[in-house]
């Protein structure tokens, strides 16, 4: 159980019986009366967003949240499977789940995997992956002016933006936070 005076942001607690981070945190002492807790919360399954206020004697839930490492093993048609790194139990997940992060699952890759109830609710992935460059246009010779971006493609069809400089066949540094180029490898 957590105390109203517990709140900070990035704390999670159980609300109505499904977890919650929240987002946003504001202490507001009004000139009468008790002070009071304002809260955004974010609902950490369906990613909607609420706003609550808290007094000094309520009481929140600790939600039953369990972190394990998991191996992301292969894709099995909508699903992706992990296996646990200490049982080897498997875990699949929906490709709805994972969003864009399924583009930069590469076999045998360790994830930390957030579970509620047993269930999980969120993959956090390896922050840089490698991928090779499978399809892109070859650059203009001298156009190094400016920071000029064109379009590649990884092997699994997911489109980013590279500089001109890459060509089909580089190995390439992919941030998986936010999908974006992050430096050239090696060259083809």
């Amino acid at each position: 159980m957590f105390s109203a005076s517990d709140l900070k942001k990035g704390l999670k607690v159980q609300v109505d019986g499904e977890p919650w981070a929240i987002t946003e945190f504001e202490f507001c002492k009004p000139g009468k009366g008790t002070s009071l807790y304002r809260c955004k919360l974010k609902n950490m399954i369906t990613g909607s967003t609420i706003d609550r206020t808290y007094r000094p004697t309520d009481k929140l839930d600790k939600p039953d949240l369990e972190e394990k490492e998991m191996y992301y093993s292969y894709a099995e048609g909508d699903f992706y499977v992990f296996s646990d790194a200490e049982t080897f139990e498997e875990m699949h997940v929906s490709a709805k789940m994972l969003g864009r992060d399924k583009y930069f699952l590469i076999e045998n890759s360790q994830c930390k995997m957030l579970l509620f109830n047993g269930l999980p609710i969120e993959i956090t992935l390896p922050t840089f992956i490698e991928k090779v460059i499978t399809d892109t246009e070859p650059g203009a010779r001298g156009d190094t002016a400016t920071n000029v971006l064109k379009s590649a493609k990884i092997d699994n069809g997911y489109e980013i933006q590279v500089p001109l400089f890459i060509n089909t066949g580089d190995l390439v540094k992919i941030d998986t936070r936010t999908g974006l180029y992050a430096e050239r490898v090696s060259k083809a």
